[in-house]
């Protein structure tokens, strides 16, 4: 019963939908990258390169061997050049998230500076500057002995 119970408060705490939307929008950022990555970055890298499809690029450790329409052994490769396209994908989506989460640390900062009057501070941080400025004006007052 206590697993319900707790099941519950995930919920509803909201946990459950930022995860649901995380997943749905790394899915959709995933197949853009995709399409980034195989469409536009590397036909011109393709064509730099003299037409080579680094797609289709393998070391062949052992040829396969076919005799009519019957696959007698199948052909055994090292696919490196998926490797260097995954590789990318990867380079794109971190370079991307990390442009992402330092925007998103700019506003952050910039709504929770107090002296900043551009954007309005939430409530917690003008309470703890409060709270501050108060702190500091009682050890002033302890200081000079008052």
């Amino acid at each position: 019963m206590n697993l319900i119970k707790e099941f519950k408060e995930f919920a509803v705490k909201g946990n459950m939908m930022d995860i649901a939307i995380g997943v749905i929008v790394g899915a959709s950022f995933n197949k853009v990258v995709d399409v980034l990555v195989k469409q536009i970055l590397m036909p011109p890298l393709s064509l730099l390169t003299n037409g080579i499809n680094f797609e289709n690029k393998k070391i062949i450790l052992r040829e396969g061997i076919i005799e009519g329409n019957i696959i007698k052994t199948e052909e055994v490769a090292i696919g490196y050049g998926s490797l260097f396209e995954v590789t990318l994908d990867f380079i794109i989506v971190g370079v991307t998230v990390f442009l992402v989460v330092k925007f998103i640390n700019i506003l952050r900062n910039k709504a929770e500076d107090p002296k900043d009057e551009t954007l309005k501070t939430p409530k917690d941080i003008e309470l703890l500057n409060e709270l501050t400025e108060l702190i500091k004006e009682q050890n002033n007052l302890l200081r000079k002995g008052i």
